[in-house]
């Protein structure tokens, strides 16, 4: 719905100097093609998730790390929109030829849910297998619970619950009413925060280049004065997707503010050692240590 409201927007203050069309869903290439795609002129424009980009630029993983597990939206923001993302995006652009157009955009809190034992803390994931997309962090975070971390396709995990191949997973709200998971056996979600996953607003460099001085700052622009907005509505539609899945009989516990930065402050030890196995770079580490750490201690 961004993406559309940006392509619509950008058409009429073009005046139709840019014509645009969307193509959602993976309708034209999978995530970890669409790089790619970007290059070789296929598509213009892609908005691909951080999870995806990690292959090319190892720091994207950098809200795997433990100094961003629970923290509230307002931190996470200023580290993607700060020296952090600044890191992050000139990799982006020099590695990718691309132009970013902005701050990125959230996918969301990445929580965990279960199907037969309810999680009410921390400790309650000790010996579960609890599923996730993939990487040293989640696998890491998994670990410090001492739970069994699970890698399977999100497109077999409804088939997979069911089995009883795994015990519970982790993902964000909207992911799961999406896929309507309760019908496949998860009964209970356990508000964690792990980390929130972002969208990254690229642009094909070529094309940028391309473009007139005028329509240059008109893709920059437009996206900047709208990100607040779609970071809204993506909170919203994360909400009332939790209402959804409460609907279906989904029971929800939110660990407090204060247990967070406790679990965080035993996390934090571990950091060296996480971001080496996510390759994360030791001067974006630096930043990570100088801007985030020592908040909501």
């Amino acid at each position: 719905m961004s993406a559309a409201d940006y392509l619509k927007k950008l058409q009429e203050k073009s005046g139709g100097r840019i014509t645009t069309e969307l193509f959602h869903s993976g309708q034209l290439f999978r995530d970890r093609d669409v790089v790619k795609a970007l290059r070789q002129g296929a598509v213009e424009m892609a908005i691909p998730g951080t999870w995806v980009l990690t292959g090319f630029v190892p720091d994207a993983d950098v809200f795997q790390l433990p100094a961003f597990f629970g923290q509230p939206y307002p931190v996470v923001y200023a580290a993607a929109d700060g020296k952090i993302g600044e890191i992050i995006n000139k990799q982006f652009e020099s590695k990718l030829d691309v132009k970013l157009l902005g701050p990125w955009l959230q996918l969301g809190y990445q929580n965990t849910y279960s199907t037969n034992k309810a999680i009410r803390d921390f400790a309650d994931q000790a010996g579960m297998k609890i599923r996730n997309s993939g990487g040293a962090g989640q696998s890491a975070r998994a670990k410090f619970f001492n739970a069994i971390p699970n890698v399977t396709a999100w497109p077999d995990v409804p088939l997979a619950l069911s089995q009883g191949t795994f015990d519970g997973l982790s993902s964000t709200d909207e992911s799961l009413a999406s896929a309507k998971l309760w019908e496949s056996g998860v009964k209970y979600g356990f508000a964690d925060r792990e980390f929130v996953g972002f969208y990254v607003p690229m642009i094909s460099e070529s094309f940028y280049k391309k473009l007139p001085p005028d329509l240059q700052k008109l893709v920059v622009d437009l996206w900047q004065e709208n990100i607040q907005a779609y970071r809204k509505s993506m909170e919203e539609a994360q909400t009332e997707a939790r209402h959804t899945l409460e609907k279906n009989g989904i029971v929800f516990v939110s660990p407090s503010e204060s247990a967070l930065a406790a679990v965080r402050a035993k996390m934090l030890p571990l950091q060296d050692g996480i971001a080496k196995e996510l390759r994360i770079s030791p001067a974006l580490l630096l930043q990570v240590q100088a801007d985030v750490t020592t908040v909501g201690h």
